[in-house]
């Protein structure tokens, strides 16, 4: 999303629209600001279905407290005007109420932040605001002065949660990261203990590669192009299932000998276009574009694995509620299962920081998908499809864990059954 031509109410519109859809609001929760360059707050009407927010529907509240609009402002306006006043970097600001959330927000708990290094990136320390009446200027100042104190994320007592950034895209990245991980919390709870990451190896993984050098590429094969146009289809997919979010997830695909294309570093994945992917040729990046910091890694692992075409990177919340505790997800429970996935080794964040080459060795044809602990899961395939279909059925196994796990137990196939699979369907081994 390129904001910087879009109008403020635009903006918003589309916000809405992608929280609402998400289910992370409802069709009466939930409001978005913007301020201008003028002082005008920008901000959603209360009382209207946020299901079908257009851009007409978007209030102008100018510095003299007048408004402009066919709605009243949100009735959450005052603490939205009381932030801007104390904080004058924050341009925009998101309030909703997202089940996971708000069970945070009943049980006065906020987030482990350093469950994963990227919300700890993004989101920075989690502030809490006591509870006041909707609505209130007691909440506009209890809510404010949170965000004096710095933070850039925090829960509201028995409410929900805001965020603020330099714009409503920003603070919906740190809302929707915040989100992520407060759902993969409760469901590693569920499952036994989270393991936070220790701060030297968050700072481990806040540590930036040089940039590749630039090149001009010649030409783009027709290979190229269509490999450009099926990644897209599939990075946008994996967005709208949850398996990915805004900024997170690395795709690749091989297009020829030392030569892959790759996911842009910051850009929203569910508006990237083919041409916002990047070439990356005998170590040289495309002119103009920045590539994903993973770049140096996937083409190591291109280096020295022929069989590899393709390379998912990916966080999807039910695998990685089994990343944050420690605990193996067992493949071994339908045939979809081990014949995609096989057994999936685990590393620590550590080892992975400490040793990229770690990953490399452990993925092979009867190895493909890997889960670094505490980040990420590492999927290798022979096409894109392939990778992503893998994704879709490492998380789905995902899921199928944590369930059968509350309804007593898993009842996995036997060695036997496991033997029968690979000779019926020639699994590598």
């Amino acid at each position: 999303m390129k904001l910087a031509l879009m109008h403020p109410r635009d903006i918003i519109a589309s916000i809405m629209k992608r929280l609402y859809g998400y289910g992370m609001t409802t069709t009466s929760g939930g409001n978005l600001s913007i301020m201008d360059s003028d002082g005008n707050i920008w901000i959603s009407p209360g009382g209207v279905d946020k299901g079908t927010l257009t851009a007409q529907d978007i209030i102008k509240v100018k510095p003299d407290g007048s408004t402009e609009g066919i709605h009243n402002p949100s009735s959450e306006f005052p603490f939205h005007r009381s932030i801007y006043e104390l904080r004058p970097d924050v341009k925009a600001i998101l309030h909703a109420h997202p089940s996971a959330l708000v069970a945070f927000s009943i049980a006065s708990r906020v987030p482990n932040i350093d469950l994963l290094p990227m919300a700890h990136e993004i989101c920075g320390d989690i502030g809490f605001a006591p509870y006041e009446v909707p609505g209130s200027q007691k909440l506009g100042d209890a809510v404010s002065k949170v965000f004096a104190e710095g933070a850039n994320c925090i829960l509201l007592e028995n409410h929900g949660t805001v965020t603020a950034g330099a714009n409503l895209l920003e603070a919906f990245i740190r809302f929707e990261t915040l989100d992520y991980l407060a759902r993969i919390q409760i469901k590693a709870e569920a499952l036994g203990i989270p393991r936070p990451l220790e701060e030297s190896t968050i700072r481990k993984s806040c540590v930036r590669n040089p940039e590749l050098p630039e090149f001009i590429p010649a030409g783009h094969s027709p290979r190229e192009c269509e490999l450009r146009s099926e990644m897209v289809k599939f990075i946008n997919r994996s967005y709208s299932q949850m398996l990915a979010y805004s900024t997170g997830g690395t795709f690749s695909t091989r297009v020829s000998g030392n030569s892959f294309l790759i996911t842009p570093t910051g850009f929203d994945r569910l508006n990237v276009l083919p041409g916002d992917l990047v070439l990356v040729q005998d170590g040289y990046r495309e002119m103009g574009k920045r590539n994903s910091r993973a770049a140096g890694f996937c083409r190591d692992i291109y280096a020295k694995h022929d069989w590899i075409e393709a390379l998912i990177i990916a966080k999807p919340p039910n695998i990685m509620a089994f990343g944050v505790t420690g605990i193996a997800p067992d493949t071994r429970t339908i045939p979809e299962s081990y014949i995609m996935l096989r057994d999936i080794p685990a590393i620590s964040c550590v080892e992975h920081y400490d040793n990229p080459g770690a990953v490399s060795e452990l993925l092979s044809p009867s190895s493909p998908v890997v889960l670094v602990q505490n980040d990420c899961l590492i999927v290798a395939a022979s096409s894109m499809l392939q990778a992503f279909d893998r994704l879709e059925v490492a998380e789905f196994t995902a899921t199928s864990l944590l369930s059968a796990t509350r309804l007593g137990g898993l009842h996995p196939i036997t060695e036997e059954q496991v033997s029968e699979l690979i000779e019926a369907f020639k699994l590598p081994v």
